[in-house]
């Protein structure tokens, strides 16, 4: 299994102002990532929620906040653009969200990627997550809790050496 994101991860978001990168953003923020900018050309200086930088070009981006991951929500037009100038700017990982980008575009871009040593991840890809120690703890906690929660049911409803349910109401028990 390969790991391509961990705690470590500085995301950049490529298209962060437009309605797939910001829905998608909010959401990643609130899951916990690091999104530590975002780039849309002509709107850089501004924040998006209040909290996030946005800036014009992807190596203005990486120089100001190290961020070492993009992901791309950019309409399909523009998407290897954007995944050249991530290259460029010297991002190891680039995810590509963006559907429909055309097949001859992909011809460029792929080899201009590998030549700079970043690795891409698309285009069309549904994205991607990495479960943390502390997720996988909290999934524990979470599986431990519904394995007590279960136990006193179990108990109420007869298991163990009772018999099952319909054994009990055989003997006139409710």
């Amino acid at each position: 299994m390969s790991i391509f994101i961990d705690k470590s991860t500085r995301l950049l978001v490529q298209g962060i102002t437009g309605r797939d990168g910001s829905f998608h953003t909010k959401q990643m923020i609130e899951y916990g990532t690091q999104v530590v900018g975002g780039v849309t050309p002509g709107k850089g200086g501004q924040k998006f929620e209040d909290k996030v930088p946005i800036f014009n070009t992807v190596a203005e981006a990486v120089k100001k906040t190290g961020a070492n991951t993009t992901v791309i929500y950019v309409p399909p037009p523009f998407a290897a653009d954007a995944m050249m100038e991530a290259a460029d700017a010297g991002i190891p990982f680039i995810v590509c969200i963006t559907e429909g980008v055309p097949v001859l575009d992909m011809t460029r871009v792929y080899p201009y990627v590998k030549e700079r040593g970043s690795r891409l991840l698309g285009p069309n890809c549904p994205g991607l997550i990495s479960r943390s120690d502390d997720v996988r703890r909290d999934r524990r906690r979470s599986n431990q809790r519904h394995k007590l929660h279960r136990l006193p049911r179990r108990l109420r409803e007869g298991c163990g050496d009772q018999g099952s349910r319909h054994d009990r109401r055989d003997r006139g028990h409710r």
